[in-house]
């Protein structure tokens, strides 16, 4: 039977690196591309499509920063699938980064620059916004639109005697420190991308606790340092040429800088070939490699605990309620309006 896997935030990137990998292992799955640009999904079907000319790639309109988008993603996925094998919440964001510069070159000069690298620490702040559901934007992109297409998805997820499994891409930059539960979508921090980064860490425990018994098992990745479109935009292109050098030197060091995206994919790939009933629900799986360009995945154990990712859990159960009653109630509106000027005609 065909293996049927969607990969969110597809069209470059990590994503687009992952949907070779997975090609090229086994071409005959059904993979579906799941983008909020068209225009970029179709051009990285395109690209695939000239290395697996007769693989199955379909294309999915998501944005996971939109409740309408995901809820109407996940009704087109019930209705082309019966199931789904591999979920990978993949899709991010990280707007508006600001960098400290003087800590950047001090750090550069300092027995902590893997360090700072590799977890942006004490380097990185956003600018957050609130969109159009009223939910703060980098929480919304990175986790909760992922667990409301989780929970839209469970009748394709959770099968009787089937076994699918949600793969998560996290970040060396989740830090328990950057995360409230008191505030949980980061409103009054600076740091969205971690907070909802070590949220999502959280996340996938409490899924594990509530749907294993269902077949379904949730992992977390670490693609490492990759040079992505996303980190890209951190810093001016300038500065970026000055500091390469240093960063392919220090690669020769430590093994967590992958700085390529098929390199950040390893553990991402690696966790498609395993039983996931075997894997450790409190690991985050690293992609790393070694200073001689051998890729190679790692587990390691997350700084959470059980208490923290349940209070999580709760919160997002009951956000999600509070979204669902208000989608219903704007779907309403918009019916007595359209009844409305029918009446008027």
């Amino acid at each position: 039977m065909k293996k049927v896997v969607l990969v969110t935030g597809a069209n470059s990137g990590i994503g687009l690196a992952l949907c070779e990998r997975l090609l090229c292992q086994d071409a005959e799955i059904q993979l579906c591309l799941a983008c909020r640009n068209m225009q970029r999904a179709e051009a990285a079907r395109t690209a695939l499509m000239v290395s697996y000319s007769d693989a199955h790639i379909t294309l999915l309109h998501l944005d996971v920063g939109s409740v309408s988008s995901v809820l109407k993603a996940a009704q087109e996925v019930k209705l082309r699938y019966n199931r789904l094998d591999c979920l990978y919440l993949n899709a991010g964001i990280m707007p508006n980064p600001q960098v400290d510069i003087k800590a950047l070159f001090k750090g550069l000069f300092s027995s902590k620059v893997i360090h700072m690298f590799a977890t942006a620490e004490g380097l990185l702040t956003q600018h957050d916004h609130v969109n159009l559901d009223g939910l703060q934007e980098v929480f919304a992109t990175n986790l909760f639109g992922h667990f409301l297409l989780v929970r839209e998805l469970e009748p394709v997820l959770c099968q009787p005697g089937h076994t699918s499994r949600l793969i998560w891409t996290s970040s060396s930059n989740a830090r328990r420190t950057a995360f409230s539960l008191s505030d949980i979508q980061h409103q009054k921090g600076a740091e969205p991308y971690s907070s909802s980064k070590y949220a999502l860490d959280l996340l996938s425990l409490a899924l594990n606790r509530h749907y294993n018994d269902q077949g379904l098992y949730s992992s977390v990745v670490c693609p490492g340092l990759v040079m992505t479109n996303l980190t890209y935009s951190i810093l001016p292109s300038f500065i970026w040429t000055l500091i390469m050098p240093v960063m392919w030197l220090i690669r020769v060091f430590t093994n967590t800088f992958t700085l390529t995206p098929y390199n950040g994919a390893e553990a991402l790939f690696w966790l498609f070939l395993r039983n996931p009933e075997s894997l450790d629900p409190r690991a985050k799986y690293h992609s790393l490699t070694s200073g001689f360009g051998t890729n190679y995945t790692q587990p390691r154990k997350m700084d959470i605990d059980e208490d923290m990712s349940e209070a999580l859990y709760e919160q997002l159960l009951e956000l999600e309620s509070k979204v669902r009653k208000k989608v219903k109630k704007e779907e309403e509106d918009a019916r007595a309006h359209e009844q409305y000027l029918q009446q008027t005609e």
